[in-house]
């Protein structure tokens, strides 16, 4: 995949997004936008603005904004601190994800949340299947996990550059040190402080990348455990090699999950031109309303409202996930 976001598509292009992250930096970009009733809708703003752009400089065929559907239940259970600093959705934001839903619903593009499954490994999944049968996949999400993945179908796509541009396995060796399949182990010696992930003690990313090129894999390097200098490297690997295979167990993505979307519900749709102005309108996006065509009447109320999770997903079997017209989770 060459790093670029013009090519012309000449088979489907998935755009895989994660909602969370997307409407985090919204809503962190944009303060005290308020629509006619009163309610904050910064994120929304932001989150359309940024969406559409995203999806102007990719043109992807099929495409989806996935949401986290609580904590991995099985990483919970082998690190009982993974992600638990990280702080509440903030209520101004939160009483904005559904809106964000509604707006996606509109414009034709699938989204959904699924009780008990986190959205990177949904994703995960998803970018697997569609590389599978030769589509190309982006990922738009600024999570270091999602490097891993990087492959000659699977690139990523930052949130915060305005260029857009593609990930390849370059971009990741230039910022970890390491190839795509190695980055589990090197994020396994490292550690990883956003999700509450300890690494080996004295091991940055630039020795882990160090180790992993000489020896090829956290196995190759667990087995010329000997060939390790200095001492205090050695030592430390050795009493960390329980931590390590635990943190590989946790850091690498899950490919396997049930799809959860059939592959008609991924391909983009024609906007709702009458829902998008009715909800344009509610929220006072007139910037917005004027870049819509006008031989659409004004309906006087939209008939979309979809939940969205926040953080814990209450309803359904864990993993199954919900109709998309249908997801109604109270989180």
């Amino acid at each position: 995949m060459k790093a670029s976001t013009t090519k012309p598509v000449a088979y489907p292009r998935l755009l895989l997004v994660d909602g969370h992250a997307y409407a985090y930096r919204a809503w962190h970009a944009i303060r005290d936008l308020r629509g006619p009733d009163g309610r904050p809708t910064n994120a929304i703003f932001g989150f359309i603005k940024a969406f559409e752009k995203l999806l102007h400089n990719v043109e992807p065929t099929h495409a989806a904004v996935l949401w986290d559907g609580g904590l991995d239940a099985e990483r919970v259970e082998v690190l009982p601190e993974y992600k638990a600093q990280r702080p509440e959705i903030p209520e101004g934001l939160r009483i904005q994800l559904n809106p964000i839903a509604t707006w996606l619903q509109a414009r034709g593009v699938a989204t959904g949340c699924r009780p008990g499954v986190e959205a990177d490994d949904w994703i995960a999944t998803l970018a697997h299947w569609a590389q599978g049968r030769g589509w190309e996949v982006l990922i738009a999400s600024s999570d270091k996990d999602f490097m891993q993945l990087v492959s000659a179908a699977i690139g990523l796509i930052q949130p915060h550059d305005p260029t857009a541009q593609i990930w390849t396995e370059q971009q990741v060796r230039t910022k970890t040190g390491v190839t795509p399949a190695q980055v589990v182990d090197w994020l396994s010696l490292v550690g990883d402080v956003s999700d509450n992930i300890p690494g080996v003690p004295g091991v940055g990313p630039k020795t882990a990348a160090k180790l992993l090129n000489r020896f090829g894999s956290m196995e190759g390097l667990m087995h010329r455990l000997a060939e390790v200098e200095p001492a205090r490297i050695r030592e430390a690997l050795r009493q960390s090699a329980d931590q390590i295979r635990r943190n590989q167990s946790i850091i690498r993505l899950r490919t396997d999950l049930p799809l959860g979307l059939e592959p008609t519900e991924l391909a983009l749709r024609p906007p709702n031109t009458e829902s998008l102005r009715t909800l344009y309108q509610q929220w006072g996006f007139r910037s917005l309303l004027q870049g819509l065509p006008n031989d659409t009447p004004i309906s006087e109320q939209a008939d979309l409202f979809i939940e969205v999770c926040a953080g814990r997903c209450q309803s359904g079997p864990a993993g199954q996930g919900e109709k998309l017209d249908n997801v109604r989770i109270d989180c």
